[in-house]
């Protein structure tokens, strides 16, 4: 009797095996490719996120000069640690628009008055609306928008103090 087919289950996982090898072989890629990139920010008109500051809209983007758009909220622990590499761009000449996500004017106030507000501008964004709409999946996460309002890039976490050279960098191709 013919019994080859019981060396199909050892040929599916040599296979499978195989394709693993194959995979841990590959260099990774840590980037994550942002569709957004090169396209227009969406409009918005969002209202104030505190009475200290003025909220945002896309009209604010196009003056000339590049910003960063920096989407965060005061219920995020990664927005702590950001905080003050936000302020050391910002001392340096900066421009950055906030947009808080699901927050409360007085949480706002609270987070600002304890790590700092480096802020031109902070809209509320109540629902995520824009959030999603700019291709954003969490807080924090910063976009350097050319004067033109176009997105030239994307970063995705909060930003580090080794960050802030590539940063200013982006900015600065952004204002060619």
């Amino acid at each position: 009797m013919n019994r080859w087919w019981l060396f199909v289950p050892l040929g599916i996982f040599a296979l499978f095996v195989g394709l693993a090898a194959y995979q841990l072989t590959q260099p990774k890629d840590d980037f994550v490719h942002s569709e957004m990139i090169g396209k227009k920010l969406p409009q918005f008109d969002l209202r104030a996120a505190t009475g200290g500051k003025p909220g945002t809209s896309t009209a604010d983007f196009t003056d000339g000069k590049p910003k960063l758009l920096n989407i965060w909220a005061s219920w995020c622990i990664p927005c702590i640690s950001e905080a003050p590499q936000l302020e050391r761009l910002q001392a340096s000449g900066v421009e950055i628009v906030g947009i808080a996500i699901r927050d409360r004017p007085e949480d706002v106030e609270r987070f600002l008055a304890s790590y700092g507000n480096p802020y031109s501008k902070i809209g509320a964004d109540d629902l995520s609306e824009v959030q999603l709409e700019l291709g954003s999946s969490g807080v924090p996460e910063t976009f350097v928008i050319d004067g033109q309002g176009t997105i030239v890039y994307q970063h995705i976490g909060d930003i580090r103090a080794s960050d802030v050279p590539m940063l200013m960098e982006k900015l600065q191709e952004a204002a060619q």
